[in-house]
């Protein structure tokens, strides 16, 4: 009897059962090694997406060949065999974005590397994606600025611009950048003028691609030190990690940074360096045999840093008028701004920022060579103070070099020539500037307009620095409401122009 209970019962839940069809693409791994795997079965698959792999480790398909698959492994390679399943996961690989990300260092999986505990994020978003289209956008026409009086006066860079960041190693351009997101806790909350009308805070998302691990660990501190973690994002994926996740970083800060512009806010994304990225990347072509080209790069190394940089811009008022900012990096050999990726990234960006070994070791800091360096949205990203103060200050300082380096043959020199030099040494030395001191765009503006104006020129040169200190200082104590109507008005009007002016020639006659 009770038999015949548990074989009714039995039969009564067997018929309550439902099965339901679920088809699965499958494959098998027919070659590992080098953080690649060779996969023959997955016939519908797509290239960037996600494949699973035994112990929990996930893939991204990059080659689709006519009879296997070639992806590239995230996670302990070592782990998988040859024969092992694969299954197609129907999903492009994504990663979590959010506000909770500010303030932490994560991998290029958005998997915390700070030890400050798990990051709860509510949205994902894939990792690549198509670039906004031309009606989505809008010109630039915002500052985005760098507290550095070379870049800010003469190559001024707009929220939503594309400017290259070159130069040897040691030249100071990772300074750049620390300089440039220090700043930005300067711009959110200005020591003069209040905050800037219709501007937002910017968040800055500093991408370390192939860098040692105690260098990541010094930029972060530094940022820790100066308080500017409080909007920062930091992308890590150094020296010792696989290449794949080098290849991913750049694009994972970038879909960070997105998710800020496409909620109407303003971003910028630092990528430190993309030549390092292309070697990632030509490591993985190369084990995934495609063929290679120039200097071994693989064909396709230009859409690979297009389809990146292409995705910063600034959206149209519609869309939020959002702004992604990039600010590649690509360090150069000795100079060599003609190489195959420096010349690639060049035909991309929107400028560059040319940093001179020469320049760096005589003391000109931070080294710019004025000549090399462009910015192509011009003057649309600059305040009208700052345009009617610098002027022609960046065709002046190009000039200048040129007349210095023929100078130093010449025994005479005309008066015309001598004044044009004498000029220009000074404002090369109102242009220096020292590290992780970023300068208010008002008082930038009351330097170069005194470098400009000739207030120098009767000036030591090596006095100027000081006279630049003692000359902002009594502005800031005797008056700084000047000050604040520079901020607050953005423009130098006539009656402005002659408040500062009377007060210049006042303070020159107490300097002596």
């Amino acid at each position: 009897m009770d038999i015949d209970k548990i074989v009714s019962s039995l039969e009564k839940e067997i018929k309550e059962v439902k099965f339901e069809e679920q088809i699965r693409n499958v494959g098998k791994v027919t070659q590992i090694g080098d953080e690649v795997v060779r996969i023959k079965g997955l016939s519908e698959v797509a290239v960037s997406e996600m494949i699973e792999l035994p112990n929990k480790i996930f893939g991204v398909v990059l080659n689709l060949a006519e009879d296997e698959v070639g992806a590239i492994v995230l996670g302990d390679y070592l782990k998988i065999k040859e024969g092992d399943p694969v299954l197609a996961t129907g999903r492009l690989l994504s990663l979590p974005v959010g506000e909770e990300l500010i303030g932490r260092v994560v991998d290029p999986l958005g998997r915390p590397l700070d030890k400050k505990g798990e990051i709860k994020t509510k949205d994902f978003r894939p990792v690549e994606k198509i670039a906004p289209g031309v009606t989505f956008r809008q010109p630039v026409n915002t500052p985005l600025r760098t507290g550095i009086k070379a870049i800010d006066a003469m190559i001024p860079i707009g929220r939503g611009q594309r400017e290259l960041i070159i130069g040897d190693r040691g030249t100071g351009k990772t300074a750049i950048v620390l300089d440039t997101i220090i700043n930005q806790k300067q711009t959110r909350h200005p020591p003069i003028g209040g905050a800037d009308k219709g501007e937002k805070p910017v968040i800055c998302i500093y991408v370390a691609i192939g860098q040692k691990t105690s260098r990541i660990a010094q930029v972060i501190s530094i940022l820790e030190d100066y308080g500017a973690m409080d909007h920062t994002i930091i992308v890590a994926a150094s020296a010792s990690d696989p290449a794949s996740l080098q290849y991913l970083a750049p694009y994972s800060g970038c879909a960070m940074g997105e998710y800020f512009m496409d909620k109407g806010g303003d971003a910028v994304v630092f990528y430190d360096d993309l030549l390092k990225h292309a070697w990632a990347y030509r490591q993985i072509s190369l084990v995934l045999r495609r063929p290679s080209g120039r200097e071994a790069f693989p064909g396709d190394i230009f859409y690979l840093h297009s389809r990146l940089l292409e995705r910063a811009c600034r959206l149209s008022d519609r869309l939020g008028g959002g702004s992604l900012t990039a600010l590649p990096i690509v360090e150069t050999q000795g100079g060599d701004i003609s190489a195959y990726i420096p010349t690639n990234i060049i035909s991309i960006t929107d400028g560059q920022i040319y940093l001179e070994s020469d320049l760096f070791y005589a003391g000109v800091r931070p080294a710019i060579n004025v000549g090399l360096s462009v910015s192509r949205v011009g003057g649309s990203a600059q305040v009208k103070a700052m345009k009617q103060a610098a002027g022609r200050l960046r065709l002046d300082m190009a000039s200048y070099r040129e007349l210095a380096a023929f100078a130093q043959f010449s025994a005479e020199l005309d008066p015309k020539t001598r004044a044009q030099l004498d000029r220009g040494s000074r404002l090369t030395e109102i242009l220096k500037q020292p590290q992780f001191s970023p300068v208010p765009e008002e008082e930038q503006v009351l330097a170069i307009w005194a470098g400009t104006n000739g207030y120098l020129d009767s000036l030591p040169v090596e006095k100027v620095s000081q006279f630049e200190k003692e000359y902002l200082s009594f502005f800031k104590k005797k008056y700084p409401k000047i000050l604040k109507e520079i901020g607050v008005e953005k423009k130098l009007t006539e009656e402005l122009t002659e408040k500062i002016k009377k007060t210049t020639e006042e303070f020159m006659s107490q300097y002596g």
